[in-house]
């Protein structure tokens, strides 16, 4: 399903991270585009059995689940800033560690508090988390002991955005990748330094944090990093930080929330209150071709989609689901069911598990022919918008003040058709 070069490519992250190739390393899992390697699922919710629930502080980022344990971060108190490794097994505390760290979003958002949101990072050794003060820092993944560091407002004397820290840290090789001071800047991961920083904006909408989160792909025979910040689409070379190509993009107050989508040697993207687009790159040396491929009156929202076999399924801000076929942008379905807010989707072969913010998850084929939802299931007991994670015949939901462990029977899961 996946092209050869991307399947290189993905092969040579999940080495140079040194984690198992089924790990959920960091957002939307080890390549970010929300595939879960593995067995077929089944076409039932019913053999899926709960393991374990431990209770959390709130928070909004998804779990990492690396090895033998998994990680979560928190808000406890108001306050301060908490990172929990829990065993994989049982959930039982690894350690824990705290440092003070609070944010405070805008009256208009504050019913969906000030607590962290960041999804951190996992190498196999290191796990990279941001709290809502834009502080990074690295802690190392058998005891919790703190690496390093940065202070990025301080470092570079910019303010903490209205929002928090949204963005995700992208960790690739030796490097960490983080969109953080109206900027995207690399560090080197081992000691924090600075490699270099790009895309500096000192005023405007774009100068007020970041809600989408980088990805590194290769696009028309080239590396690059895909960033969005809260004005435009670029691409760099992650080499130096040079700027490949921009293309500003139609925005709602700067809501560009998704994370690129990379399909072949395009990017779709759906500003919140805007269509979608799929922009195309082509490239004769150091000359790159930008050009909108298509648009359409899809309007997507805080929830990144997916691609299977050339099609896009995209959770609507209107709440619905909407099916694309990526070499036209034509509409191949638009689901009548409503999945509220916010759906967190992952995807393994030919079937895509989507949790919703109030609990509940739901199975549906990835059929450009029809929606077809095959089951659904309540599976926790509180709001879910920290994006859900798969590994293996394990799930790992963040409800806003816990996490929940799941696990899809072996026979259940032997007799998917």
């Amino acid at each position: 399903m996946l092209p050869l070069l991307k399947i290189a490519f993905c092969t040579a992250l999940l080495g140079a991270f040194s984690v198992n190739a089924t790990d959920w390393s960091q957002w939307r899992g080890a390549q970010r585009d929300g595939a879960a390697p593995g067995a077929p699922w089944a076409a039932s919710l019913a053999g899926i059995e709960l393991q374990w629930r431990v209770p959390l502080g709130k928070g909004y980022p998804g779990p990492v689940v690396g090895g033998d344990r998994v990680f979560v971060v928190e808000t406890i108190d108001k306050k301060t800033v908490g990172v929990r490794a829990l065993s994989r097994a049982t959930g039982q505390q690894l350690w824990q560690v705290t440092w003070s760290g609070t944010g405070n979003v805008p009256f208009f958002a504050k019913a969906n508090g000030d607590w962290v949101r960041s999804t951190p990072a996992w190498d196999g050794e290191t796990l990279y988390v941001g709290d809502m003060a834009e502080v990074v820092v690295a802690l190392d993944g058998a005891t919790g002991a703190e690496r390093w560091r940065v202070d990025f407002p301080r470092r570079y004397e910019t303010p903490v955005p209205d929002f928090g820290f949204a963005s995700s840290p992208l960790v690739v090789g030796d490097f960490l990748y983080v969109q953080a001071a109206n900027s995207l800047v690399k560090l080197d991961k081992r000691t924090g330094q600075a490699v270099w920083r790009s895309l500096v904006i000192e005023e405007g909408m774009a100068s007020n944090g970041a809600f989408s989160s980088p990805v590194l792909e290769v696009l028309a025979g080239r590396e690059q990093l895909v960033a969005l910040n809260r004005e435009s689409l670029y691409g760099l070379d992650p080499e130096n930080g040079q700027v490949l190509w921009s293309k500003p993009l139609p925005h709602f107050r700067g809501m560009h929330i998704l994370t690129p989508t990379i399909w072949r040697d395009a990017i779709f993207t759906s500003p919140y209150r805007e269509r979608s687009y799929l922009i195309d790159l082509s490239s004769e040396g150091e000359d790159w071709r930008v050009a909108e491929s298509w648009q359409n009156k899809a309007s997507g929202y805080m929830s990144s989609p997916v691609v299977v076999d050339d099609h896009l399924y995209l959770f609507l801000g209107n709440g619905r689901i909407e099916c694309i076929e990526l070499a036209t942008g034509q509409s191949r379905w638009r689901s009548s069911r409503s999945f509220g807010k916010y759906l967190s989707m992952v995807w393994r072969q030919d079937r895509i598990l989507a949790l919703d913010g109030e609990g509940t998850l739901y199975l549906f084929a990835a059929n450009p022919e029809r929606f077809e939802l095959l089951d659904e299931r309540e599976v926790a007991q509180g709001s879910t918008w920290g994006h859900l994670a798969v590994s293996g015949d394990e799930l790992f939901v963040r409800e806003l003040q816990a996490i929940v462990s799941l696990r899809w029977a072996r026979d259940d899961r032997a007799s998917a058709d």
